[in-house]
């Protein structure tokens, strides 16, 4: 299971390579779940990153395909293997899968970058679309992943959605052939039930910061988070249209997940 940790800029990212991370995520924490760090910042993480790692760069809701195939062309030209976008404000699949669409067509074939569409675990059908949805929208626009997050950062992801309602979207995306990933509020303590659900990924800013999600990335922390994640691995499966890197593992057996196992997990912590 890979560890994606958000960074605000090129120091943070330095701390989150020494600590261990798989993934670095420019992200700005102060424009929400998916703020996108300004241009020049996201190229000096790049520069920071140096390709020691895959660098992926939030870009917001999407708005307009203009407006977004602008933001994915502007992050291509920095560099980056993901650009995340998400869909709050966006209730009509059609809308969604055309903007979904035109991200994907500013991403040049040969240029490495990957598209990776962002849910809600808090959604509200008058404010987004239902996570199963943004797995169909990926699918179909050739995205190489999808992101299940929260949008309001005042509860965890495993408060709000129950384990087997995740099981279940983490199955979907890779029966669609995309990889899976996690976040909001997750820390240490909720990797095992990530790991047993099958995530692929799993996004972490605030557990890897001192001082909260607004504060700044701890190498420490990320160091002690790439512990936990790497405590019981799971296998790399042939999902994403193969964009993740591989980890040699060998099979675990094969967990069933409920409720009862993430009061389990918390107790353990």
């Amino acid at each position: 299971m890979q560890l994606l940790i958000s960074v605000a800029g090129p120091a943070e990212a330095r701390a989150a390579l020494s600590g261990g991370a798989d993934v670095i995520d420019a992200k700005d924490p102060r424009r929400g779940a998916l703020g996108p760090v300004p241009l020049h910042r996201l190229a000096g993480i790049r520069a920071a990153v140096a390709g020691a790692r895959p660098l992926s760069a939030a870009l917001g809701d999407a708005t307009s395909e203009e407006a977004l195939a602008g933001a994915v062309g502007a992050a291509v030209s920095v560099g980056v293997a993901f650009v995340k976008v998400g869909f709050a404000g966006v209730t009509s699949e059609t809308r969604a899968r055309r903007l979904a669409v035109a991200a994907q067509r500013r991403v040049p074939p040969d240029e490495g970058t990957r598209v990776v569409l962002v849910a809600y675990a808090d959604w509200r059908p008058a404010e987004s679309l239902a996570p199963a949805r943004i797995v169909a929208v990926a699918a179909a626009a050739g995205a190489a992943g999808v992101l299940l997050d929260t949008a309001s950062k005042g509860a965890p992801l495993f408060t709000i959605a129950t384990v087997a309602s995740v099981a279940a979207w983490v199955a979907a995306a890779h029966a669609a052939g995309l990889f899976a990933a996690l976040a909001g509020g997750l820390s240490g303590p909720e990797f095992a039930l990530a790991r047993a659900l099958g995530a692929d990924v799993v996004g972490v800013r605030g557990a890897a910061c001192v001082g909260g999600r607004l504060g700044r990335v701890s190498r420490t922390r990320v160091a002690l988070l790439r512990a936990s994640a790497d405590a019981a691995p799971t296998p790399r499966v042939p999902v994403g249209r193969d964009v993740l890197p591989e980890r040699d593992v060998e099979l675990p057996e094969i967990v069933h997940c409920d409720d009862e196992m993430l009061h389990a997990v918390r107790e353990r912590a």
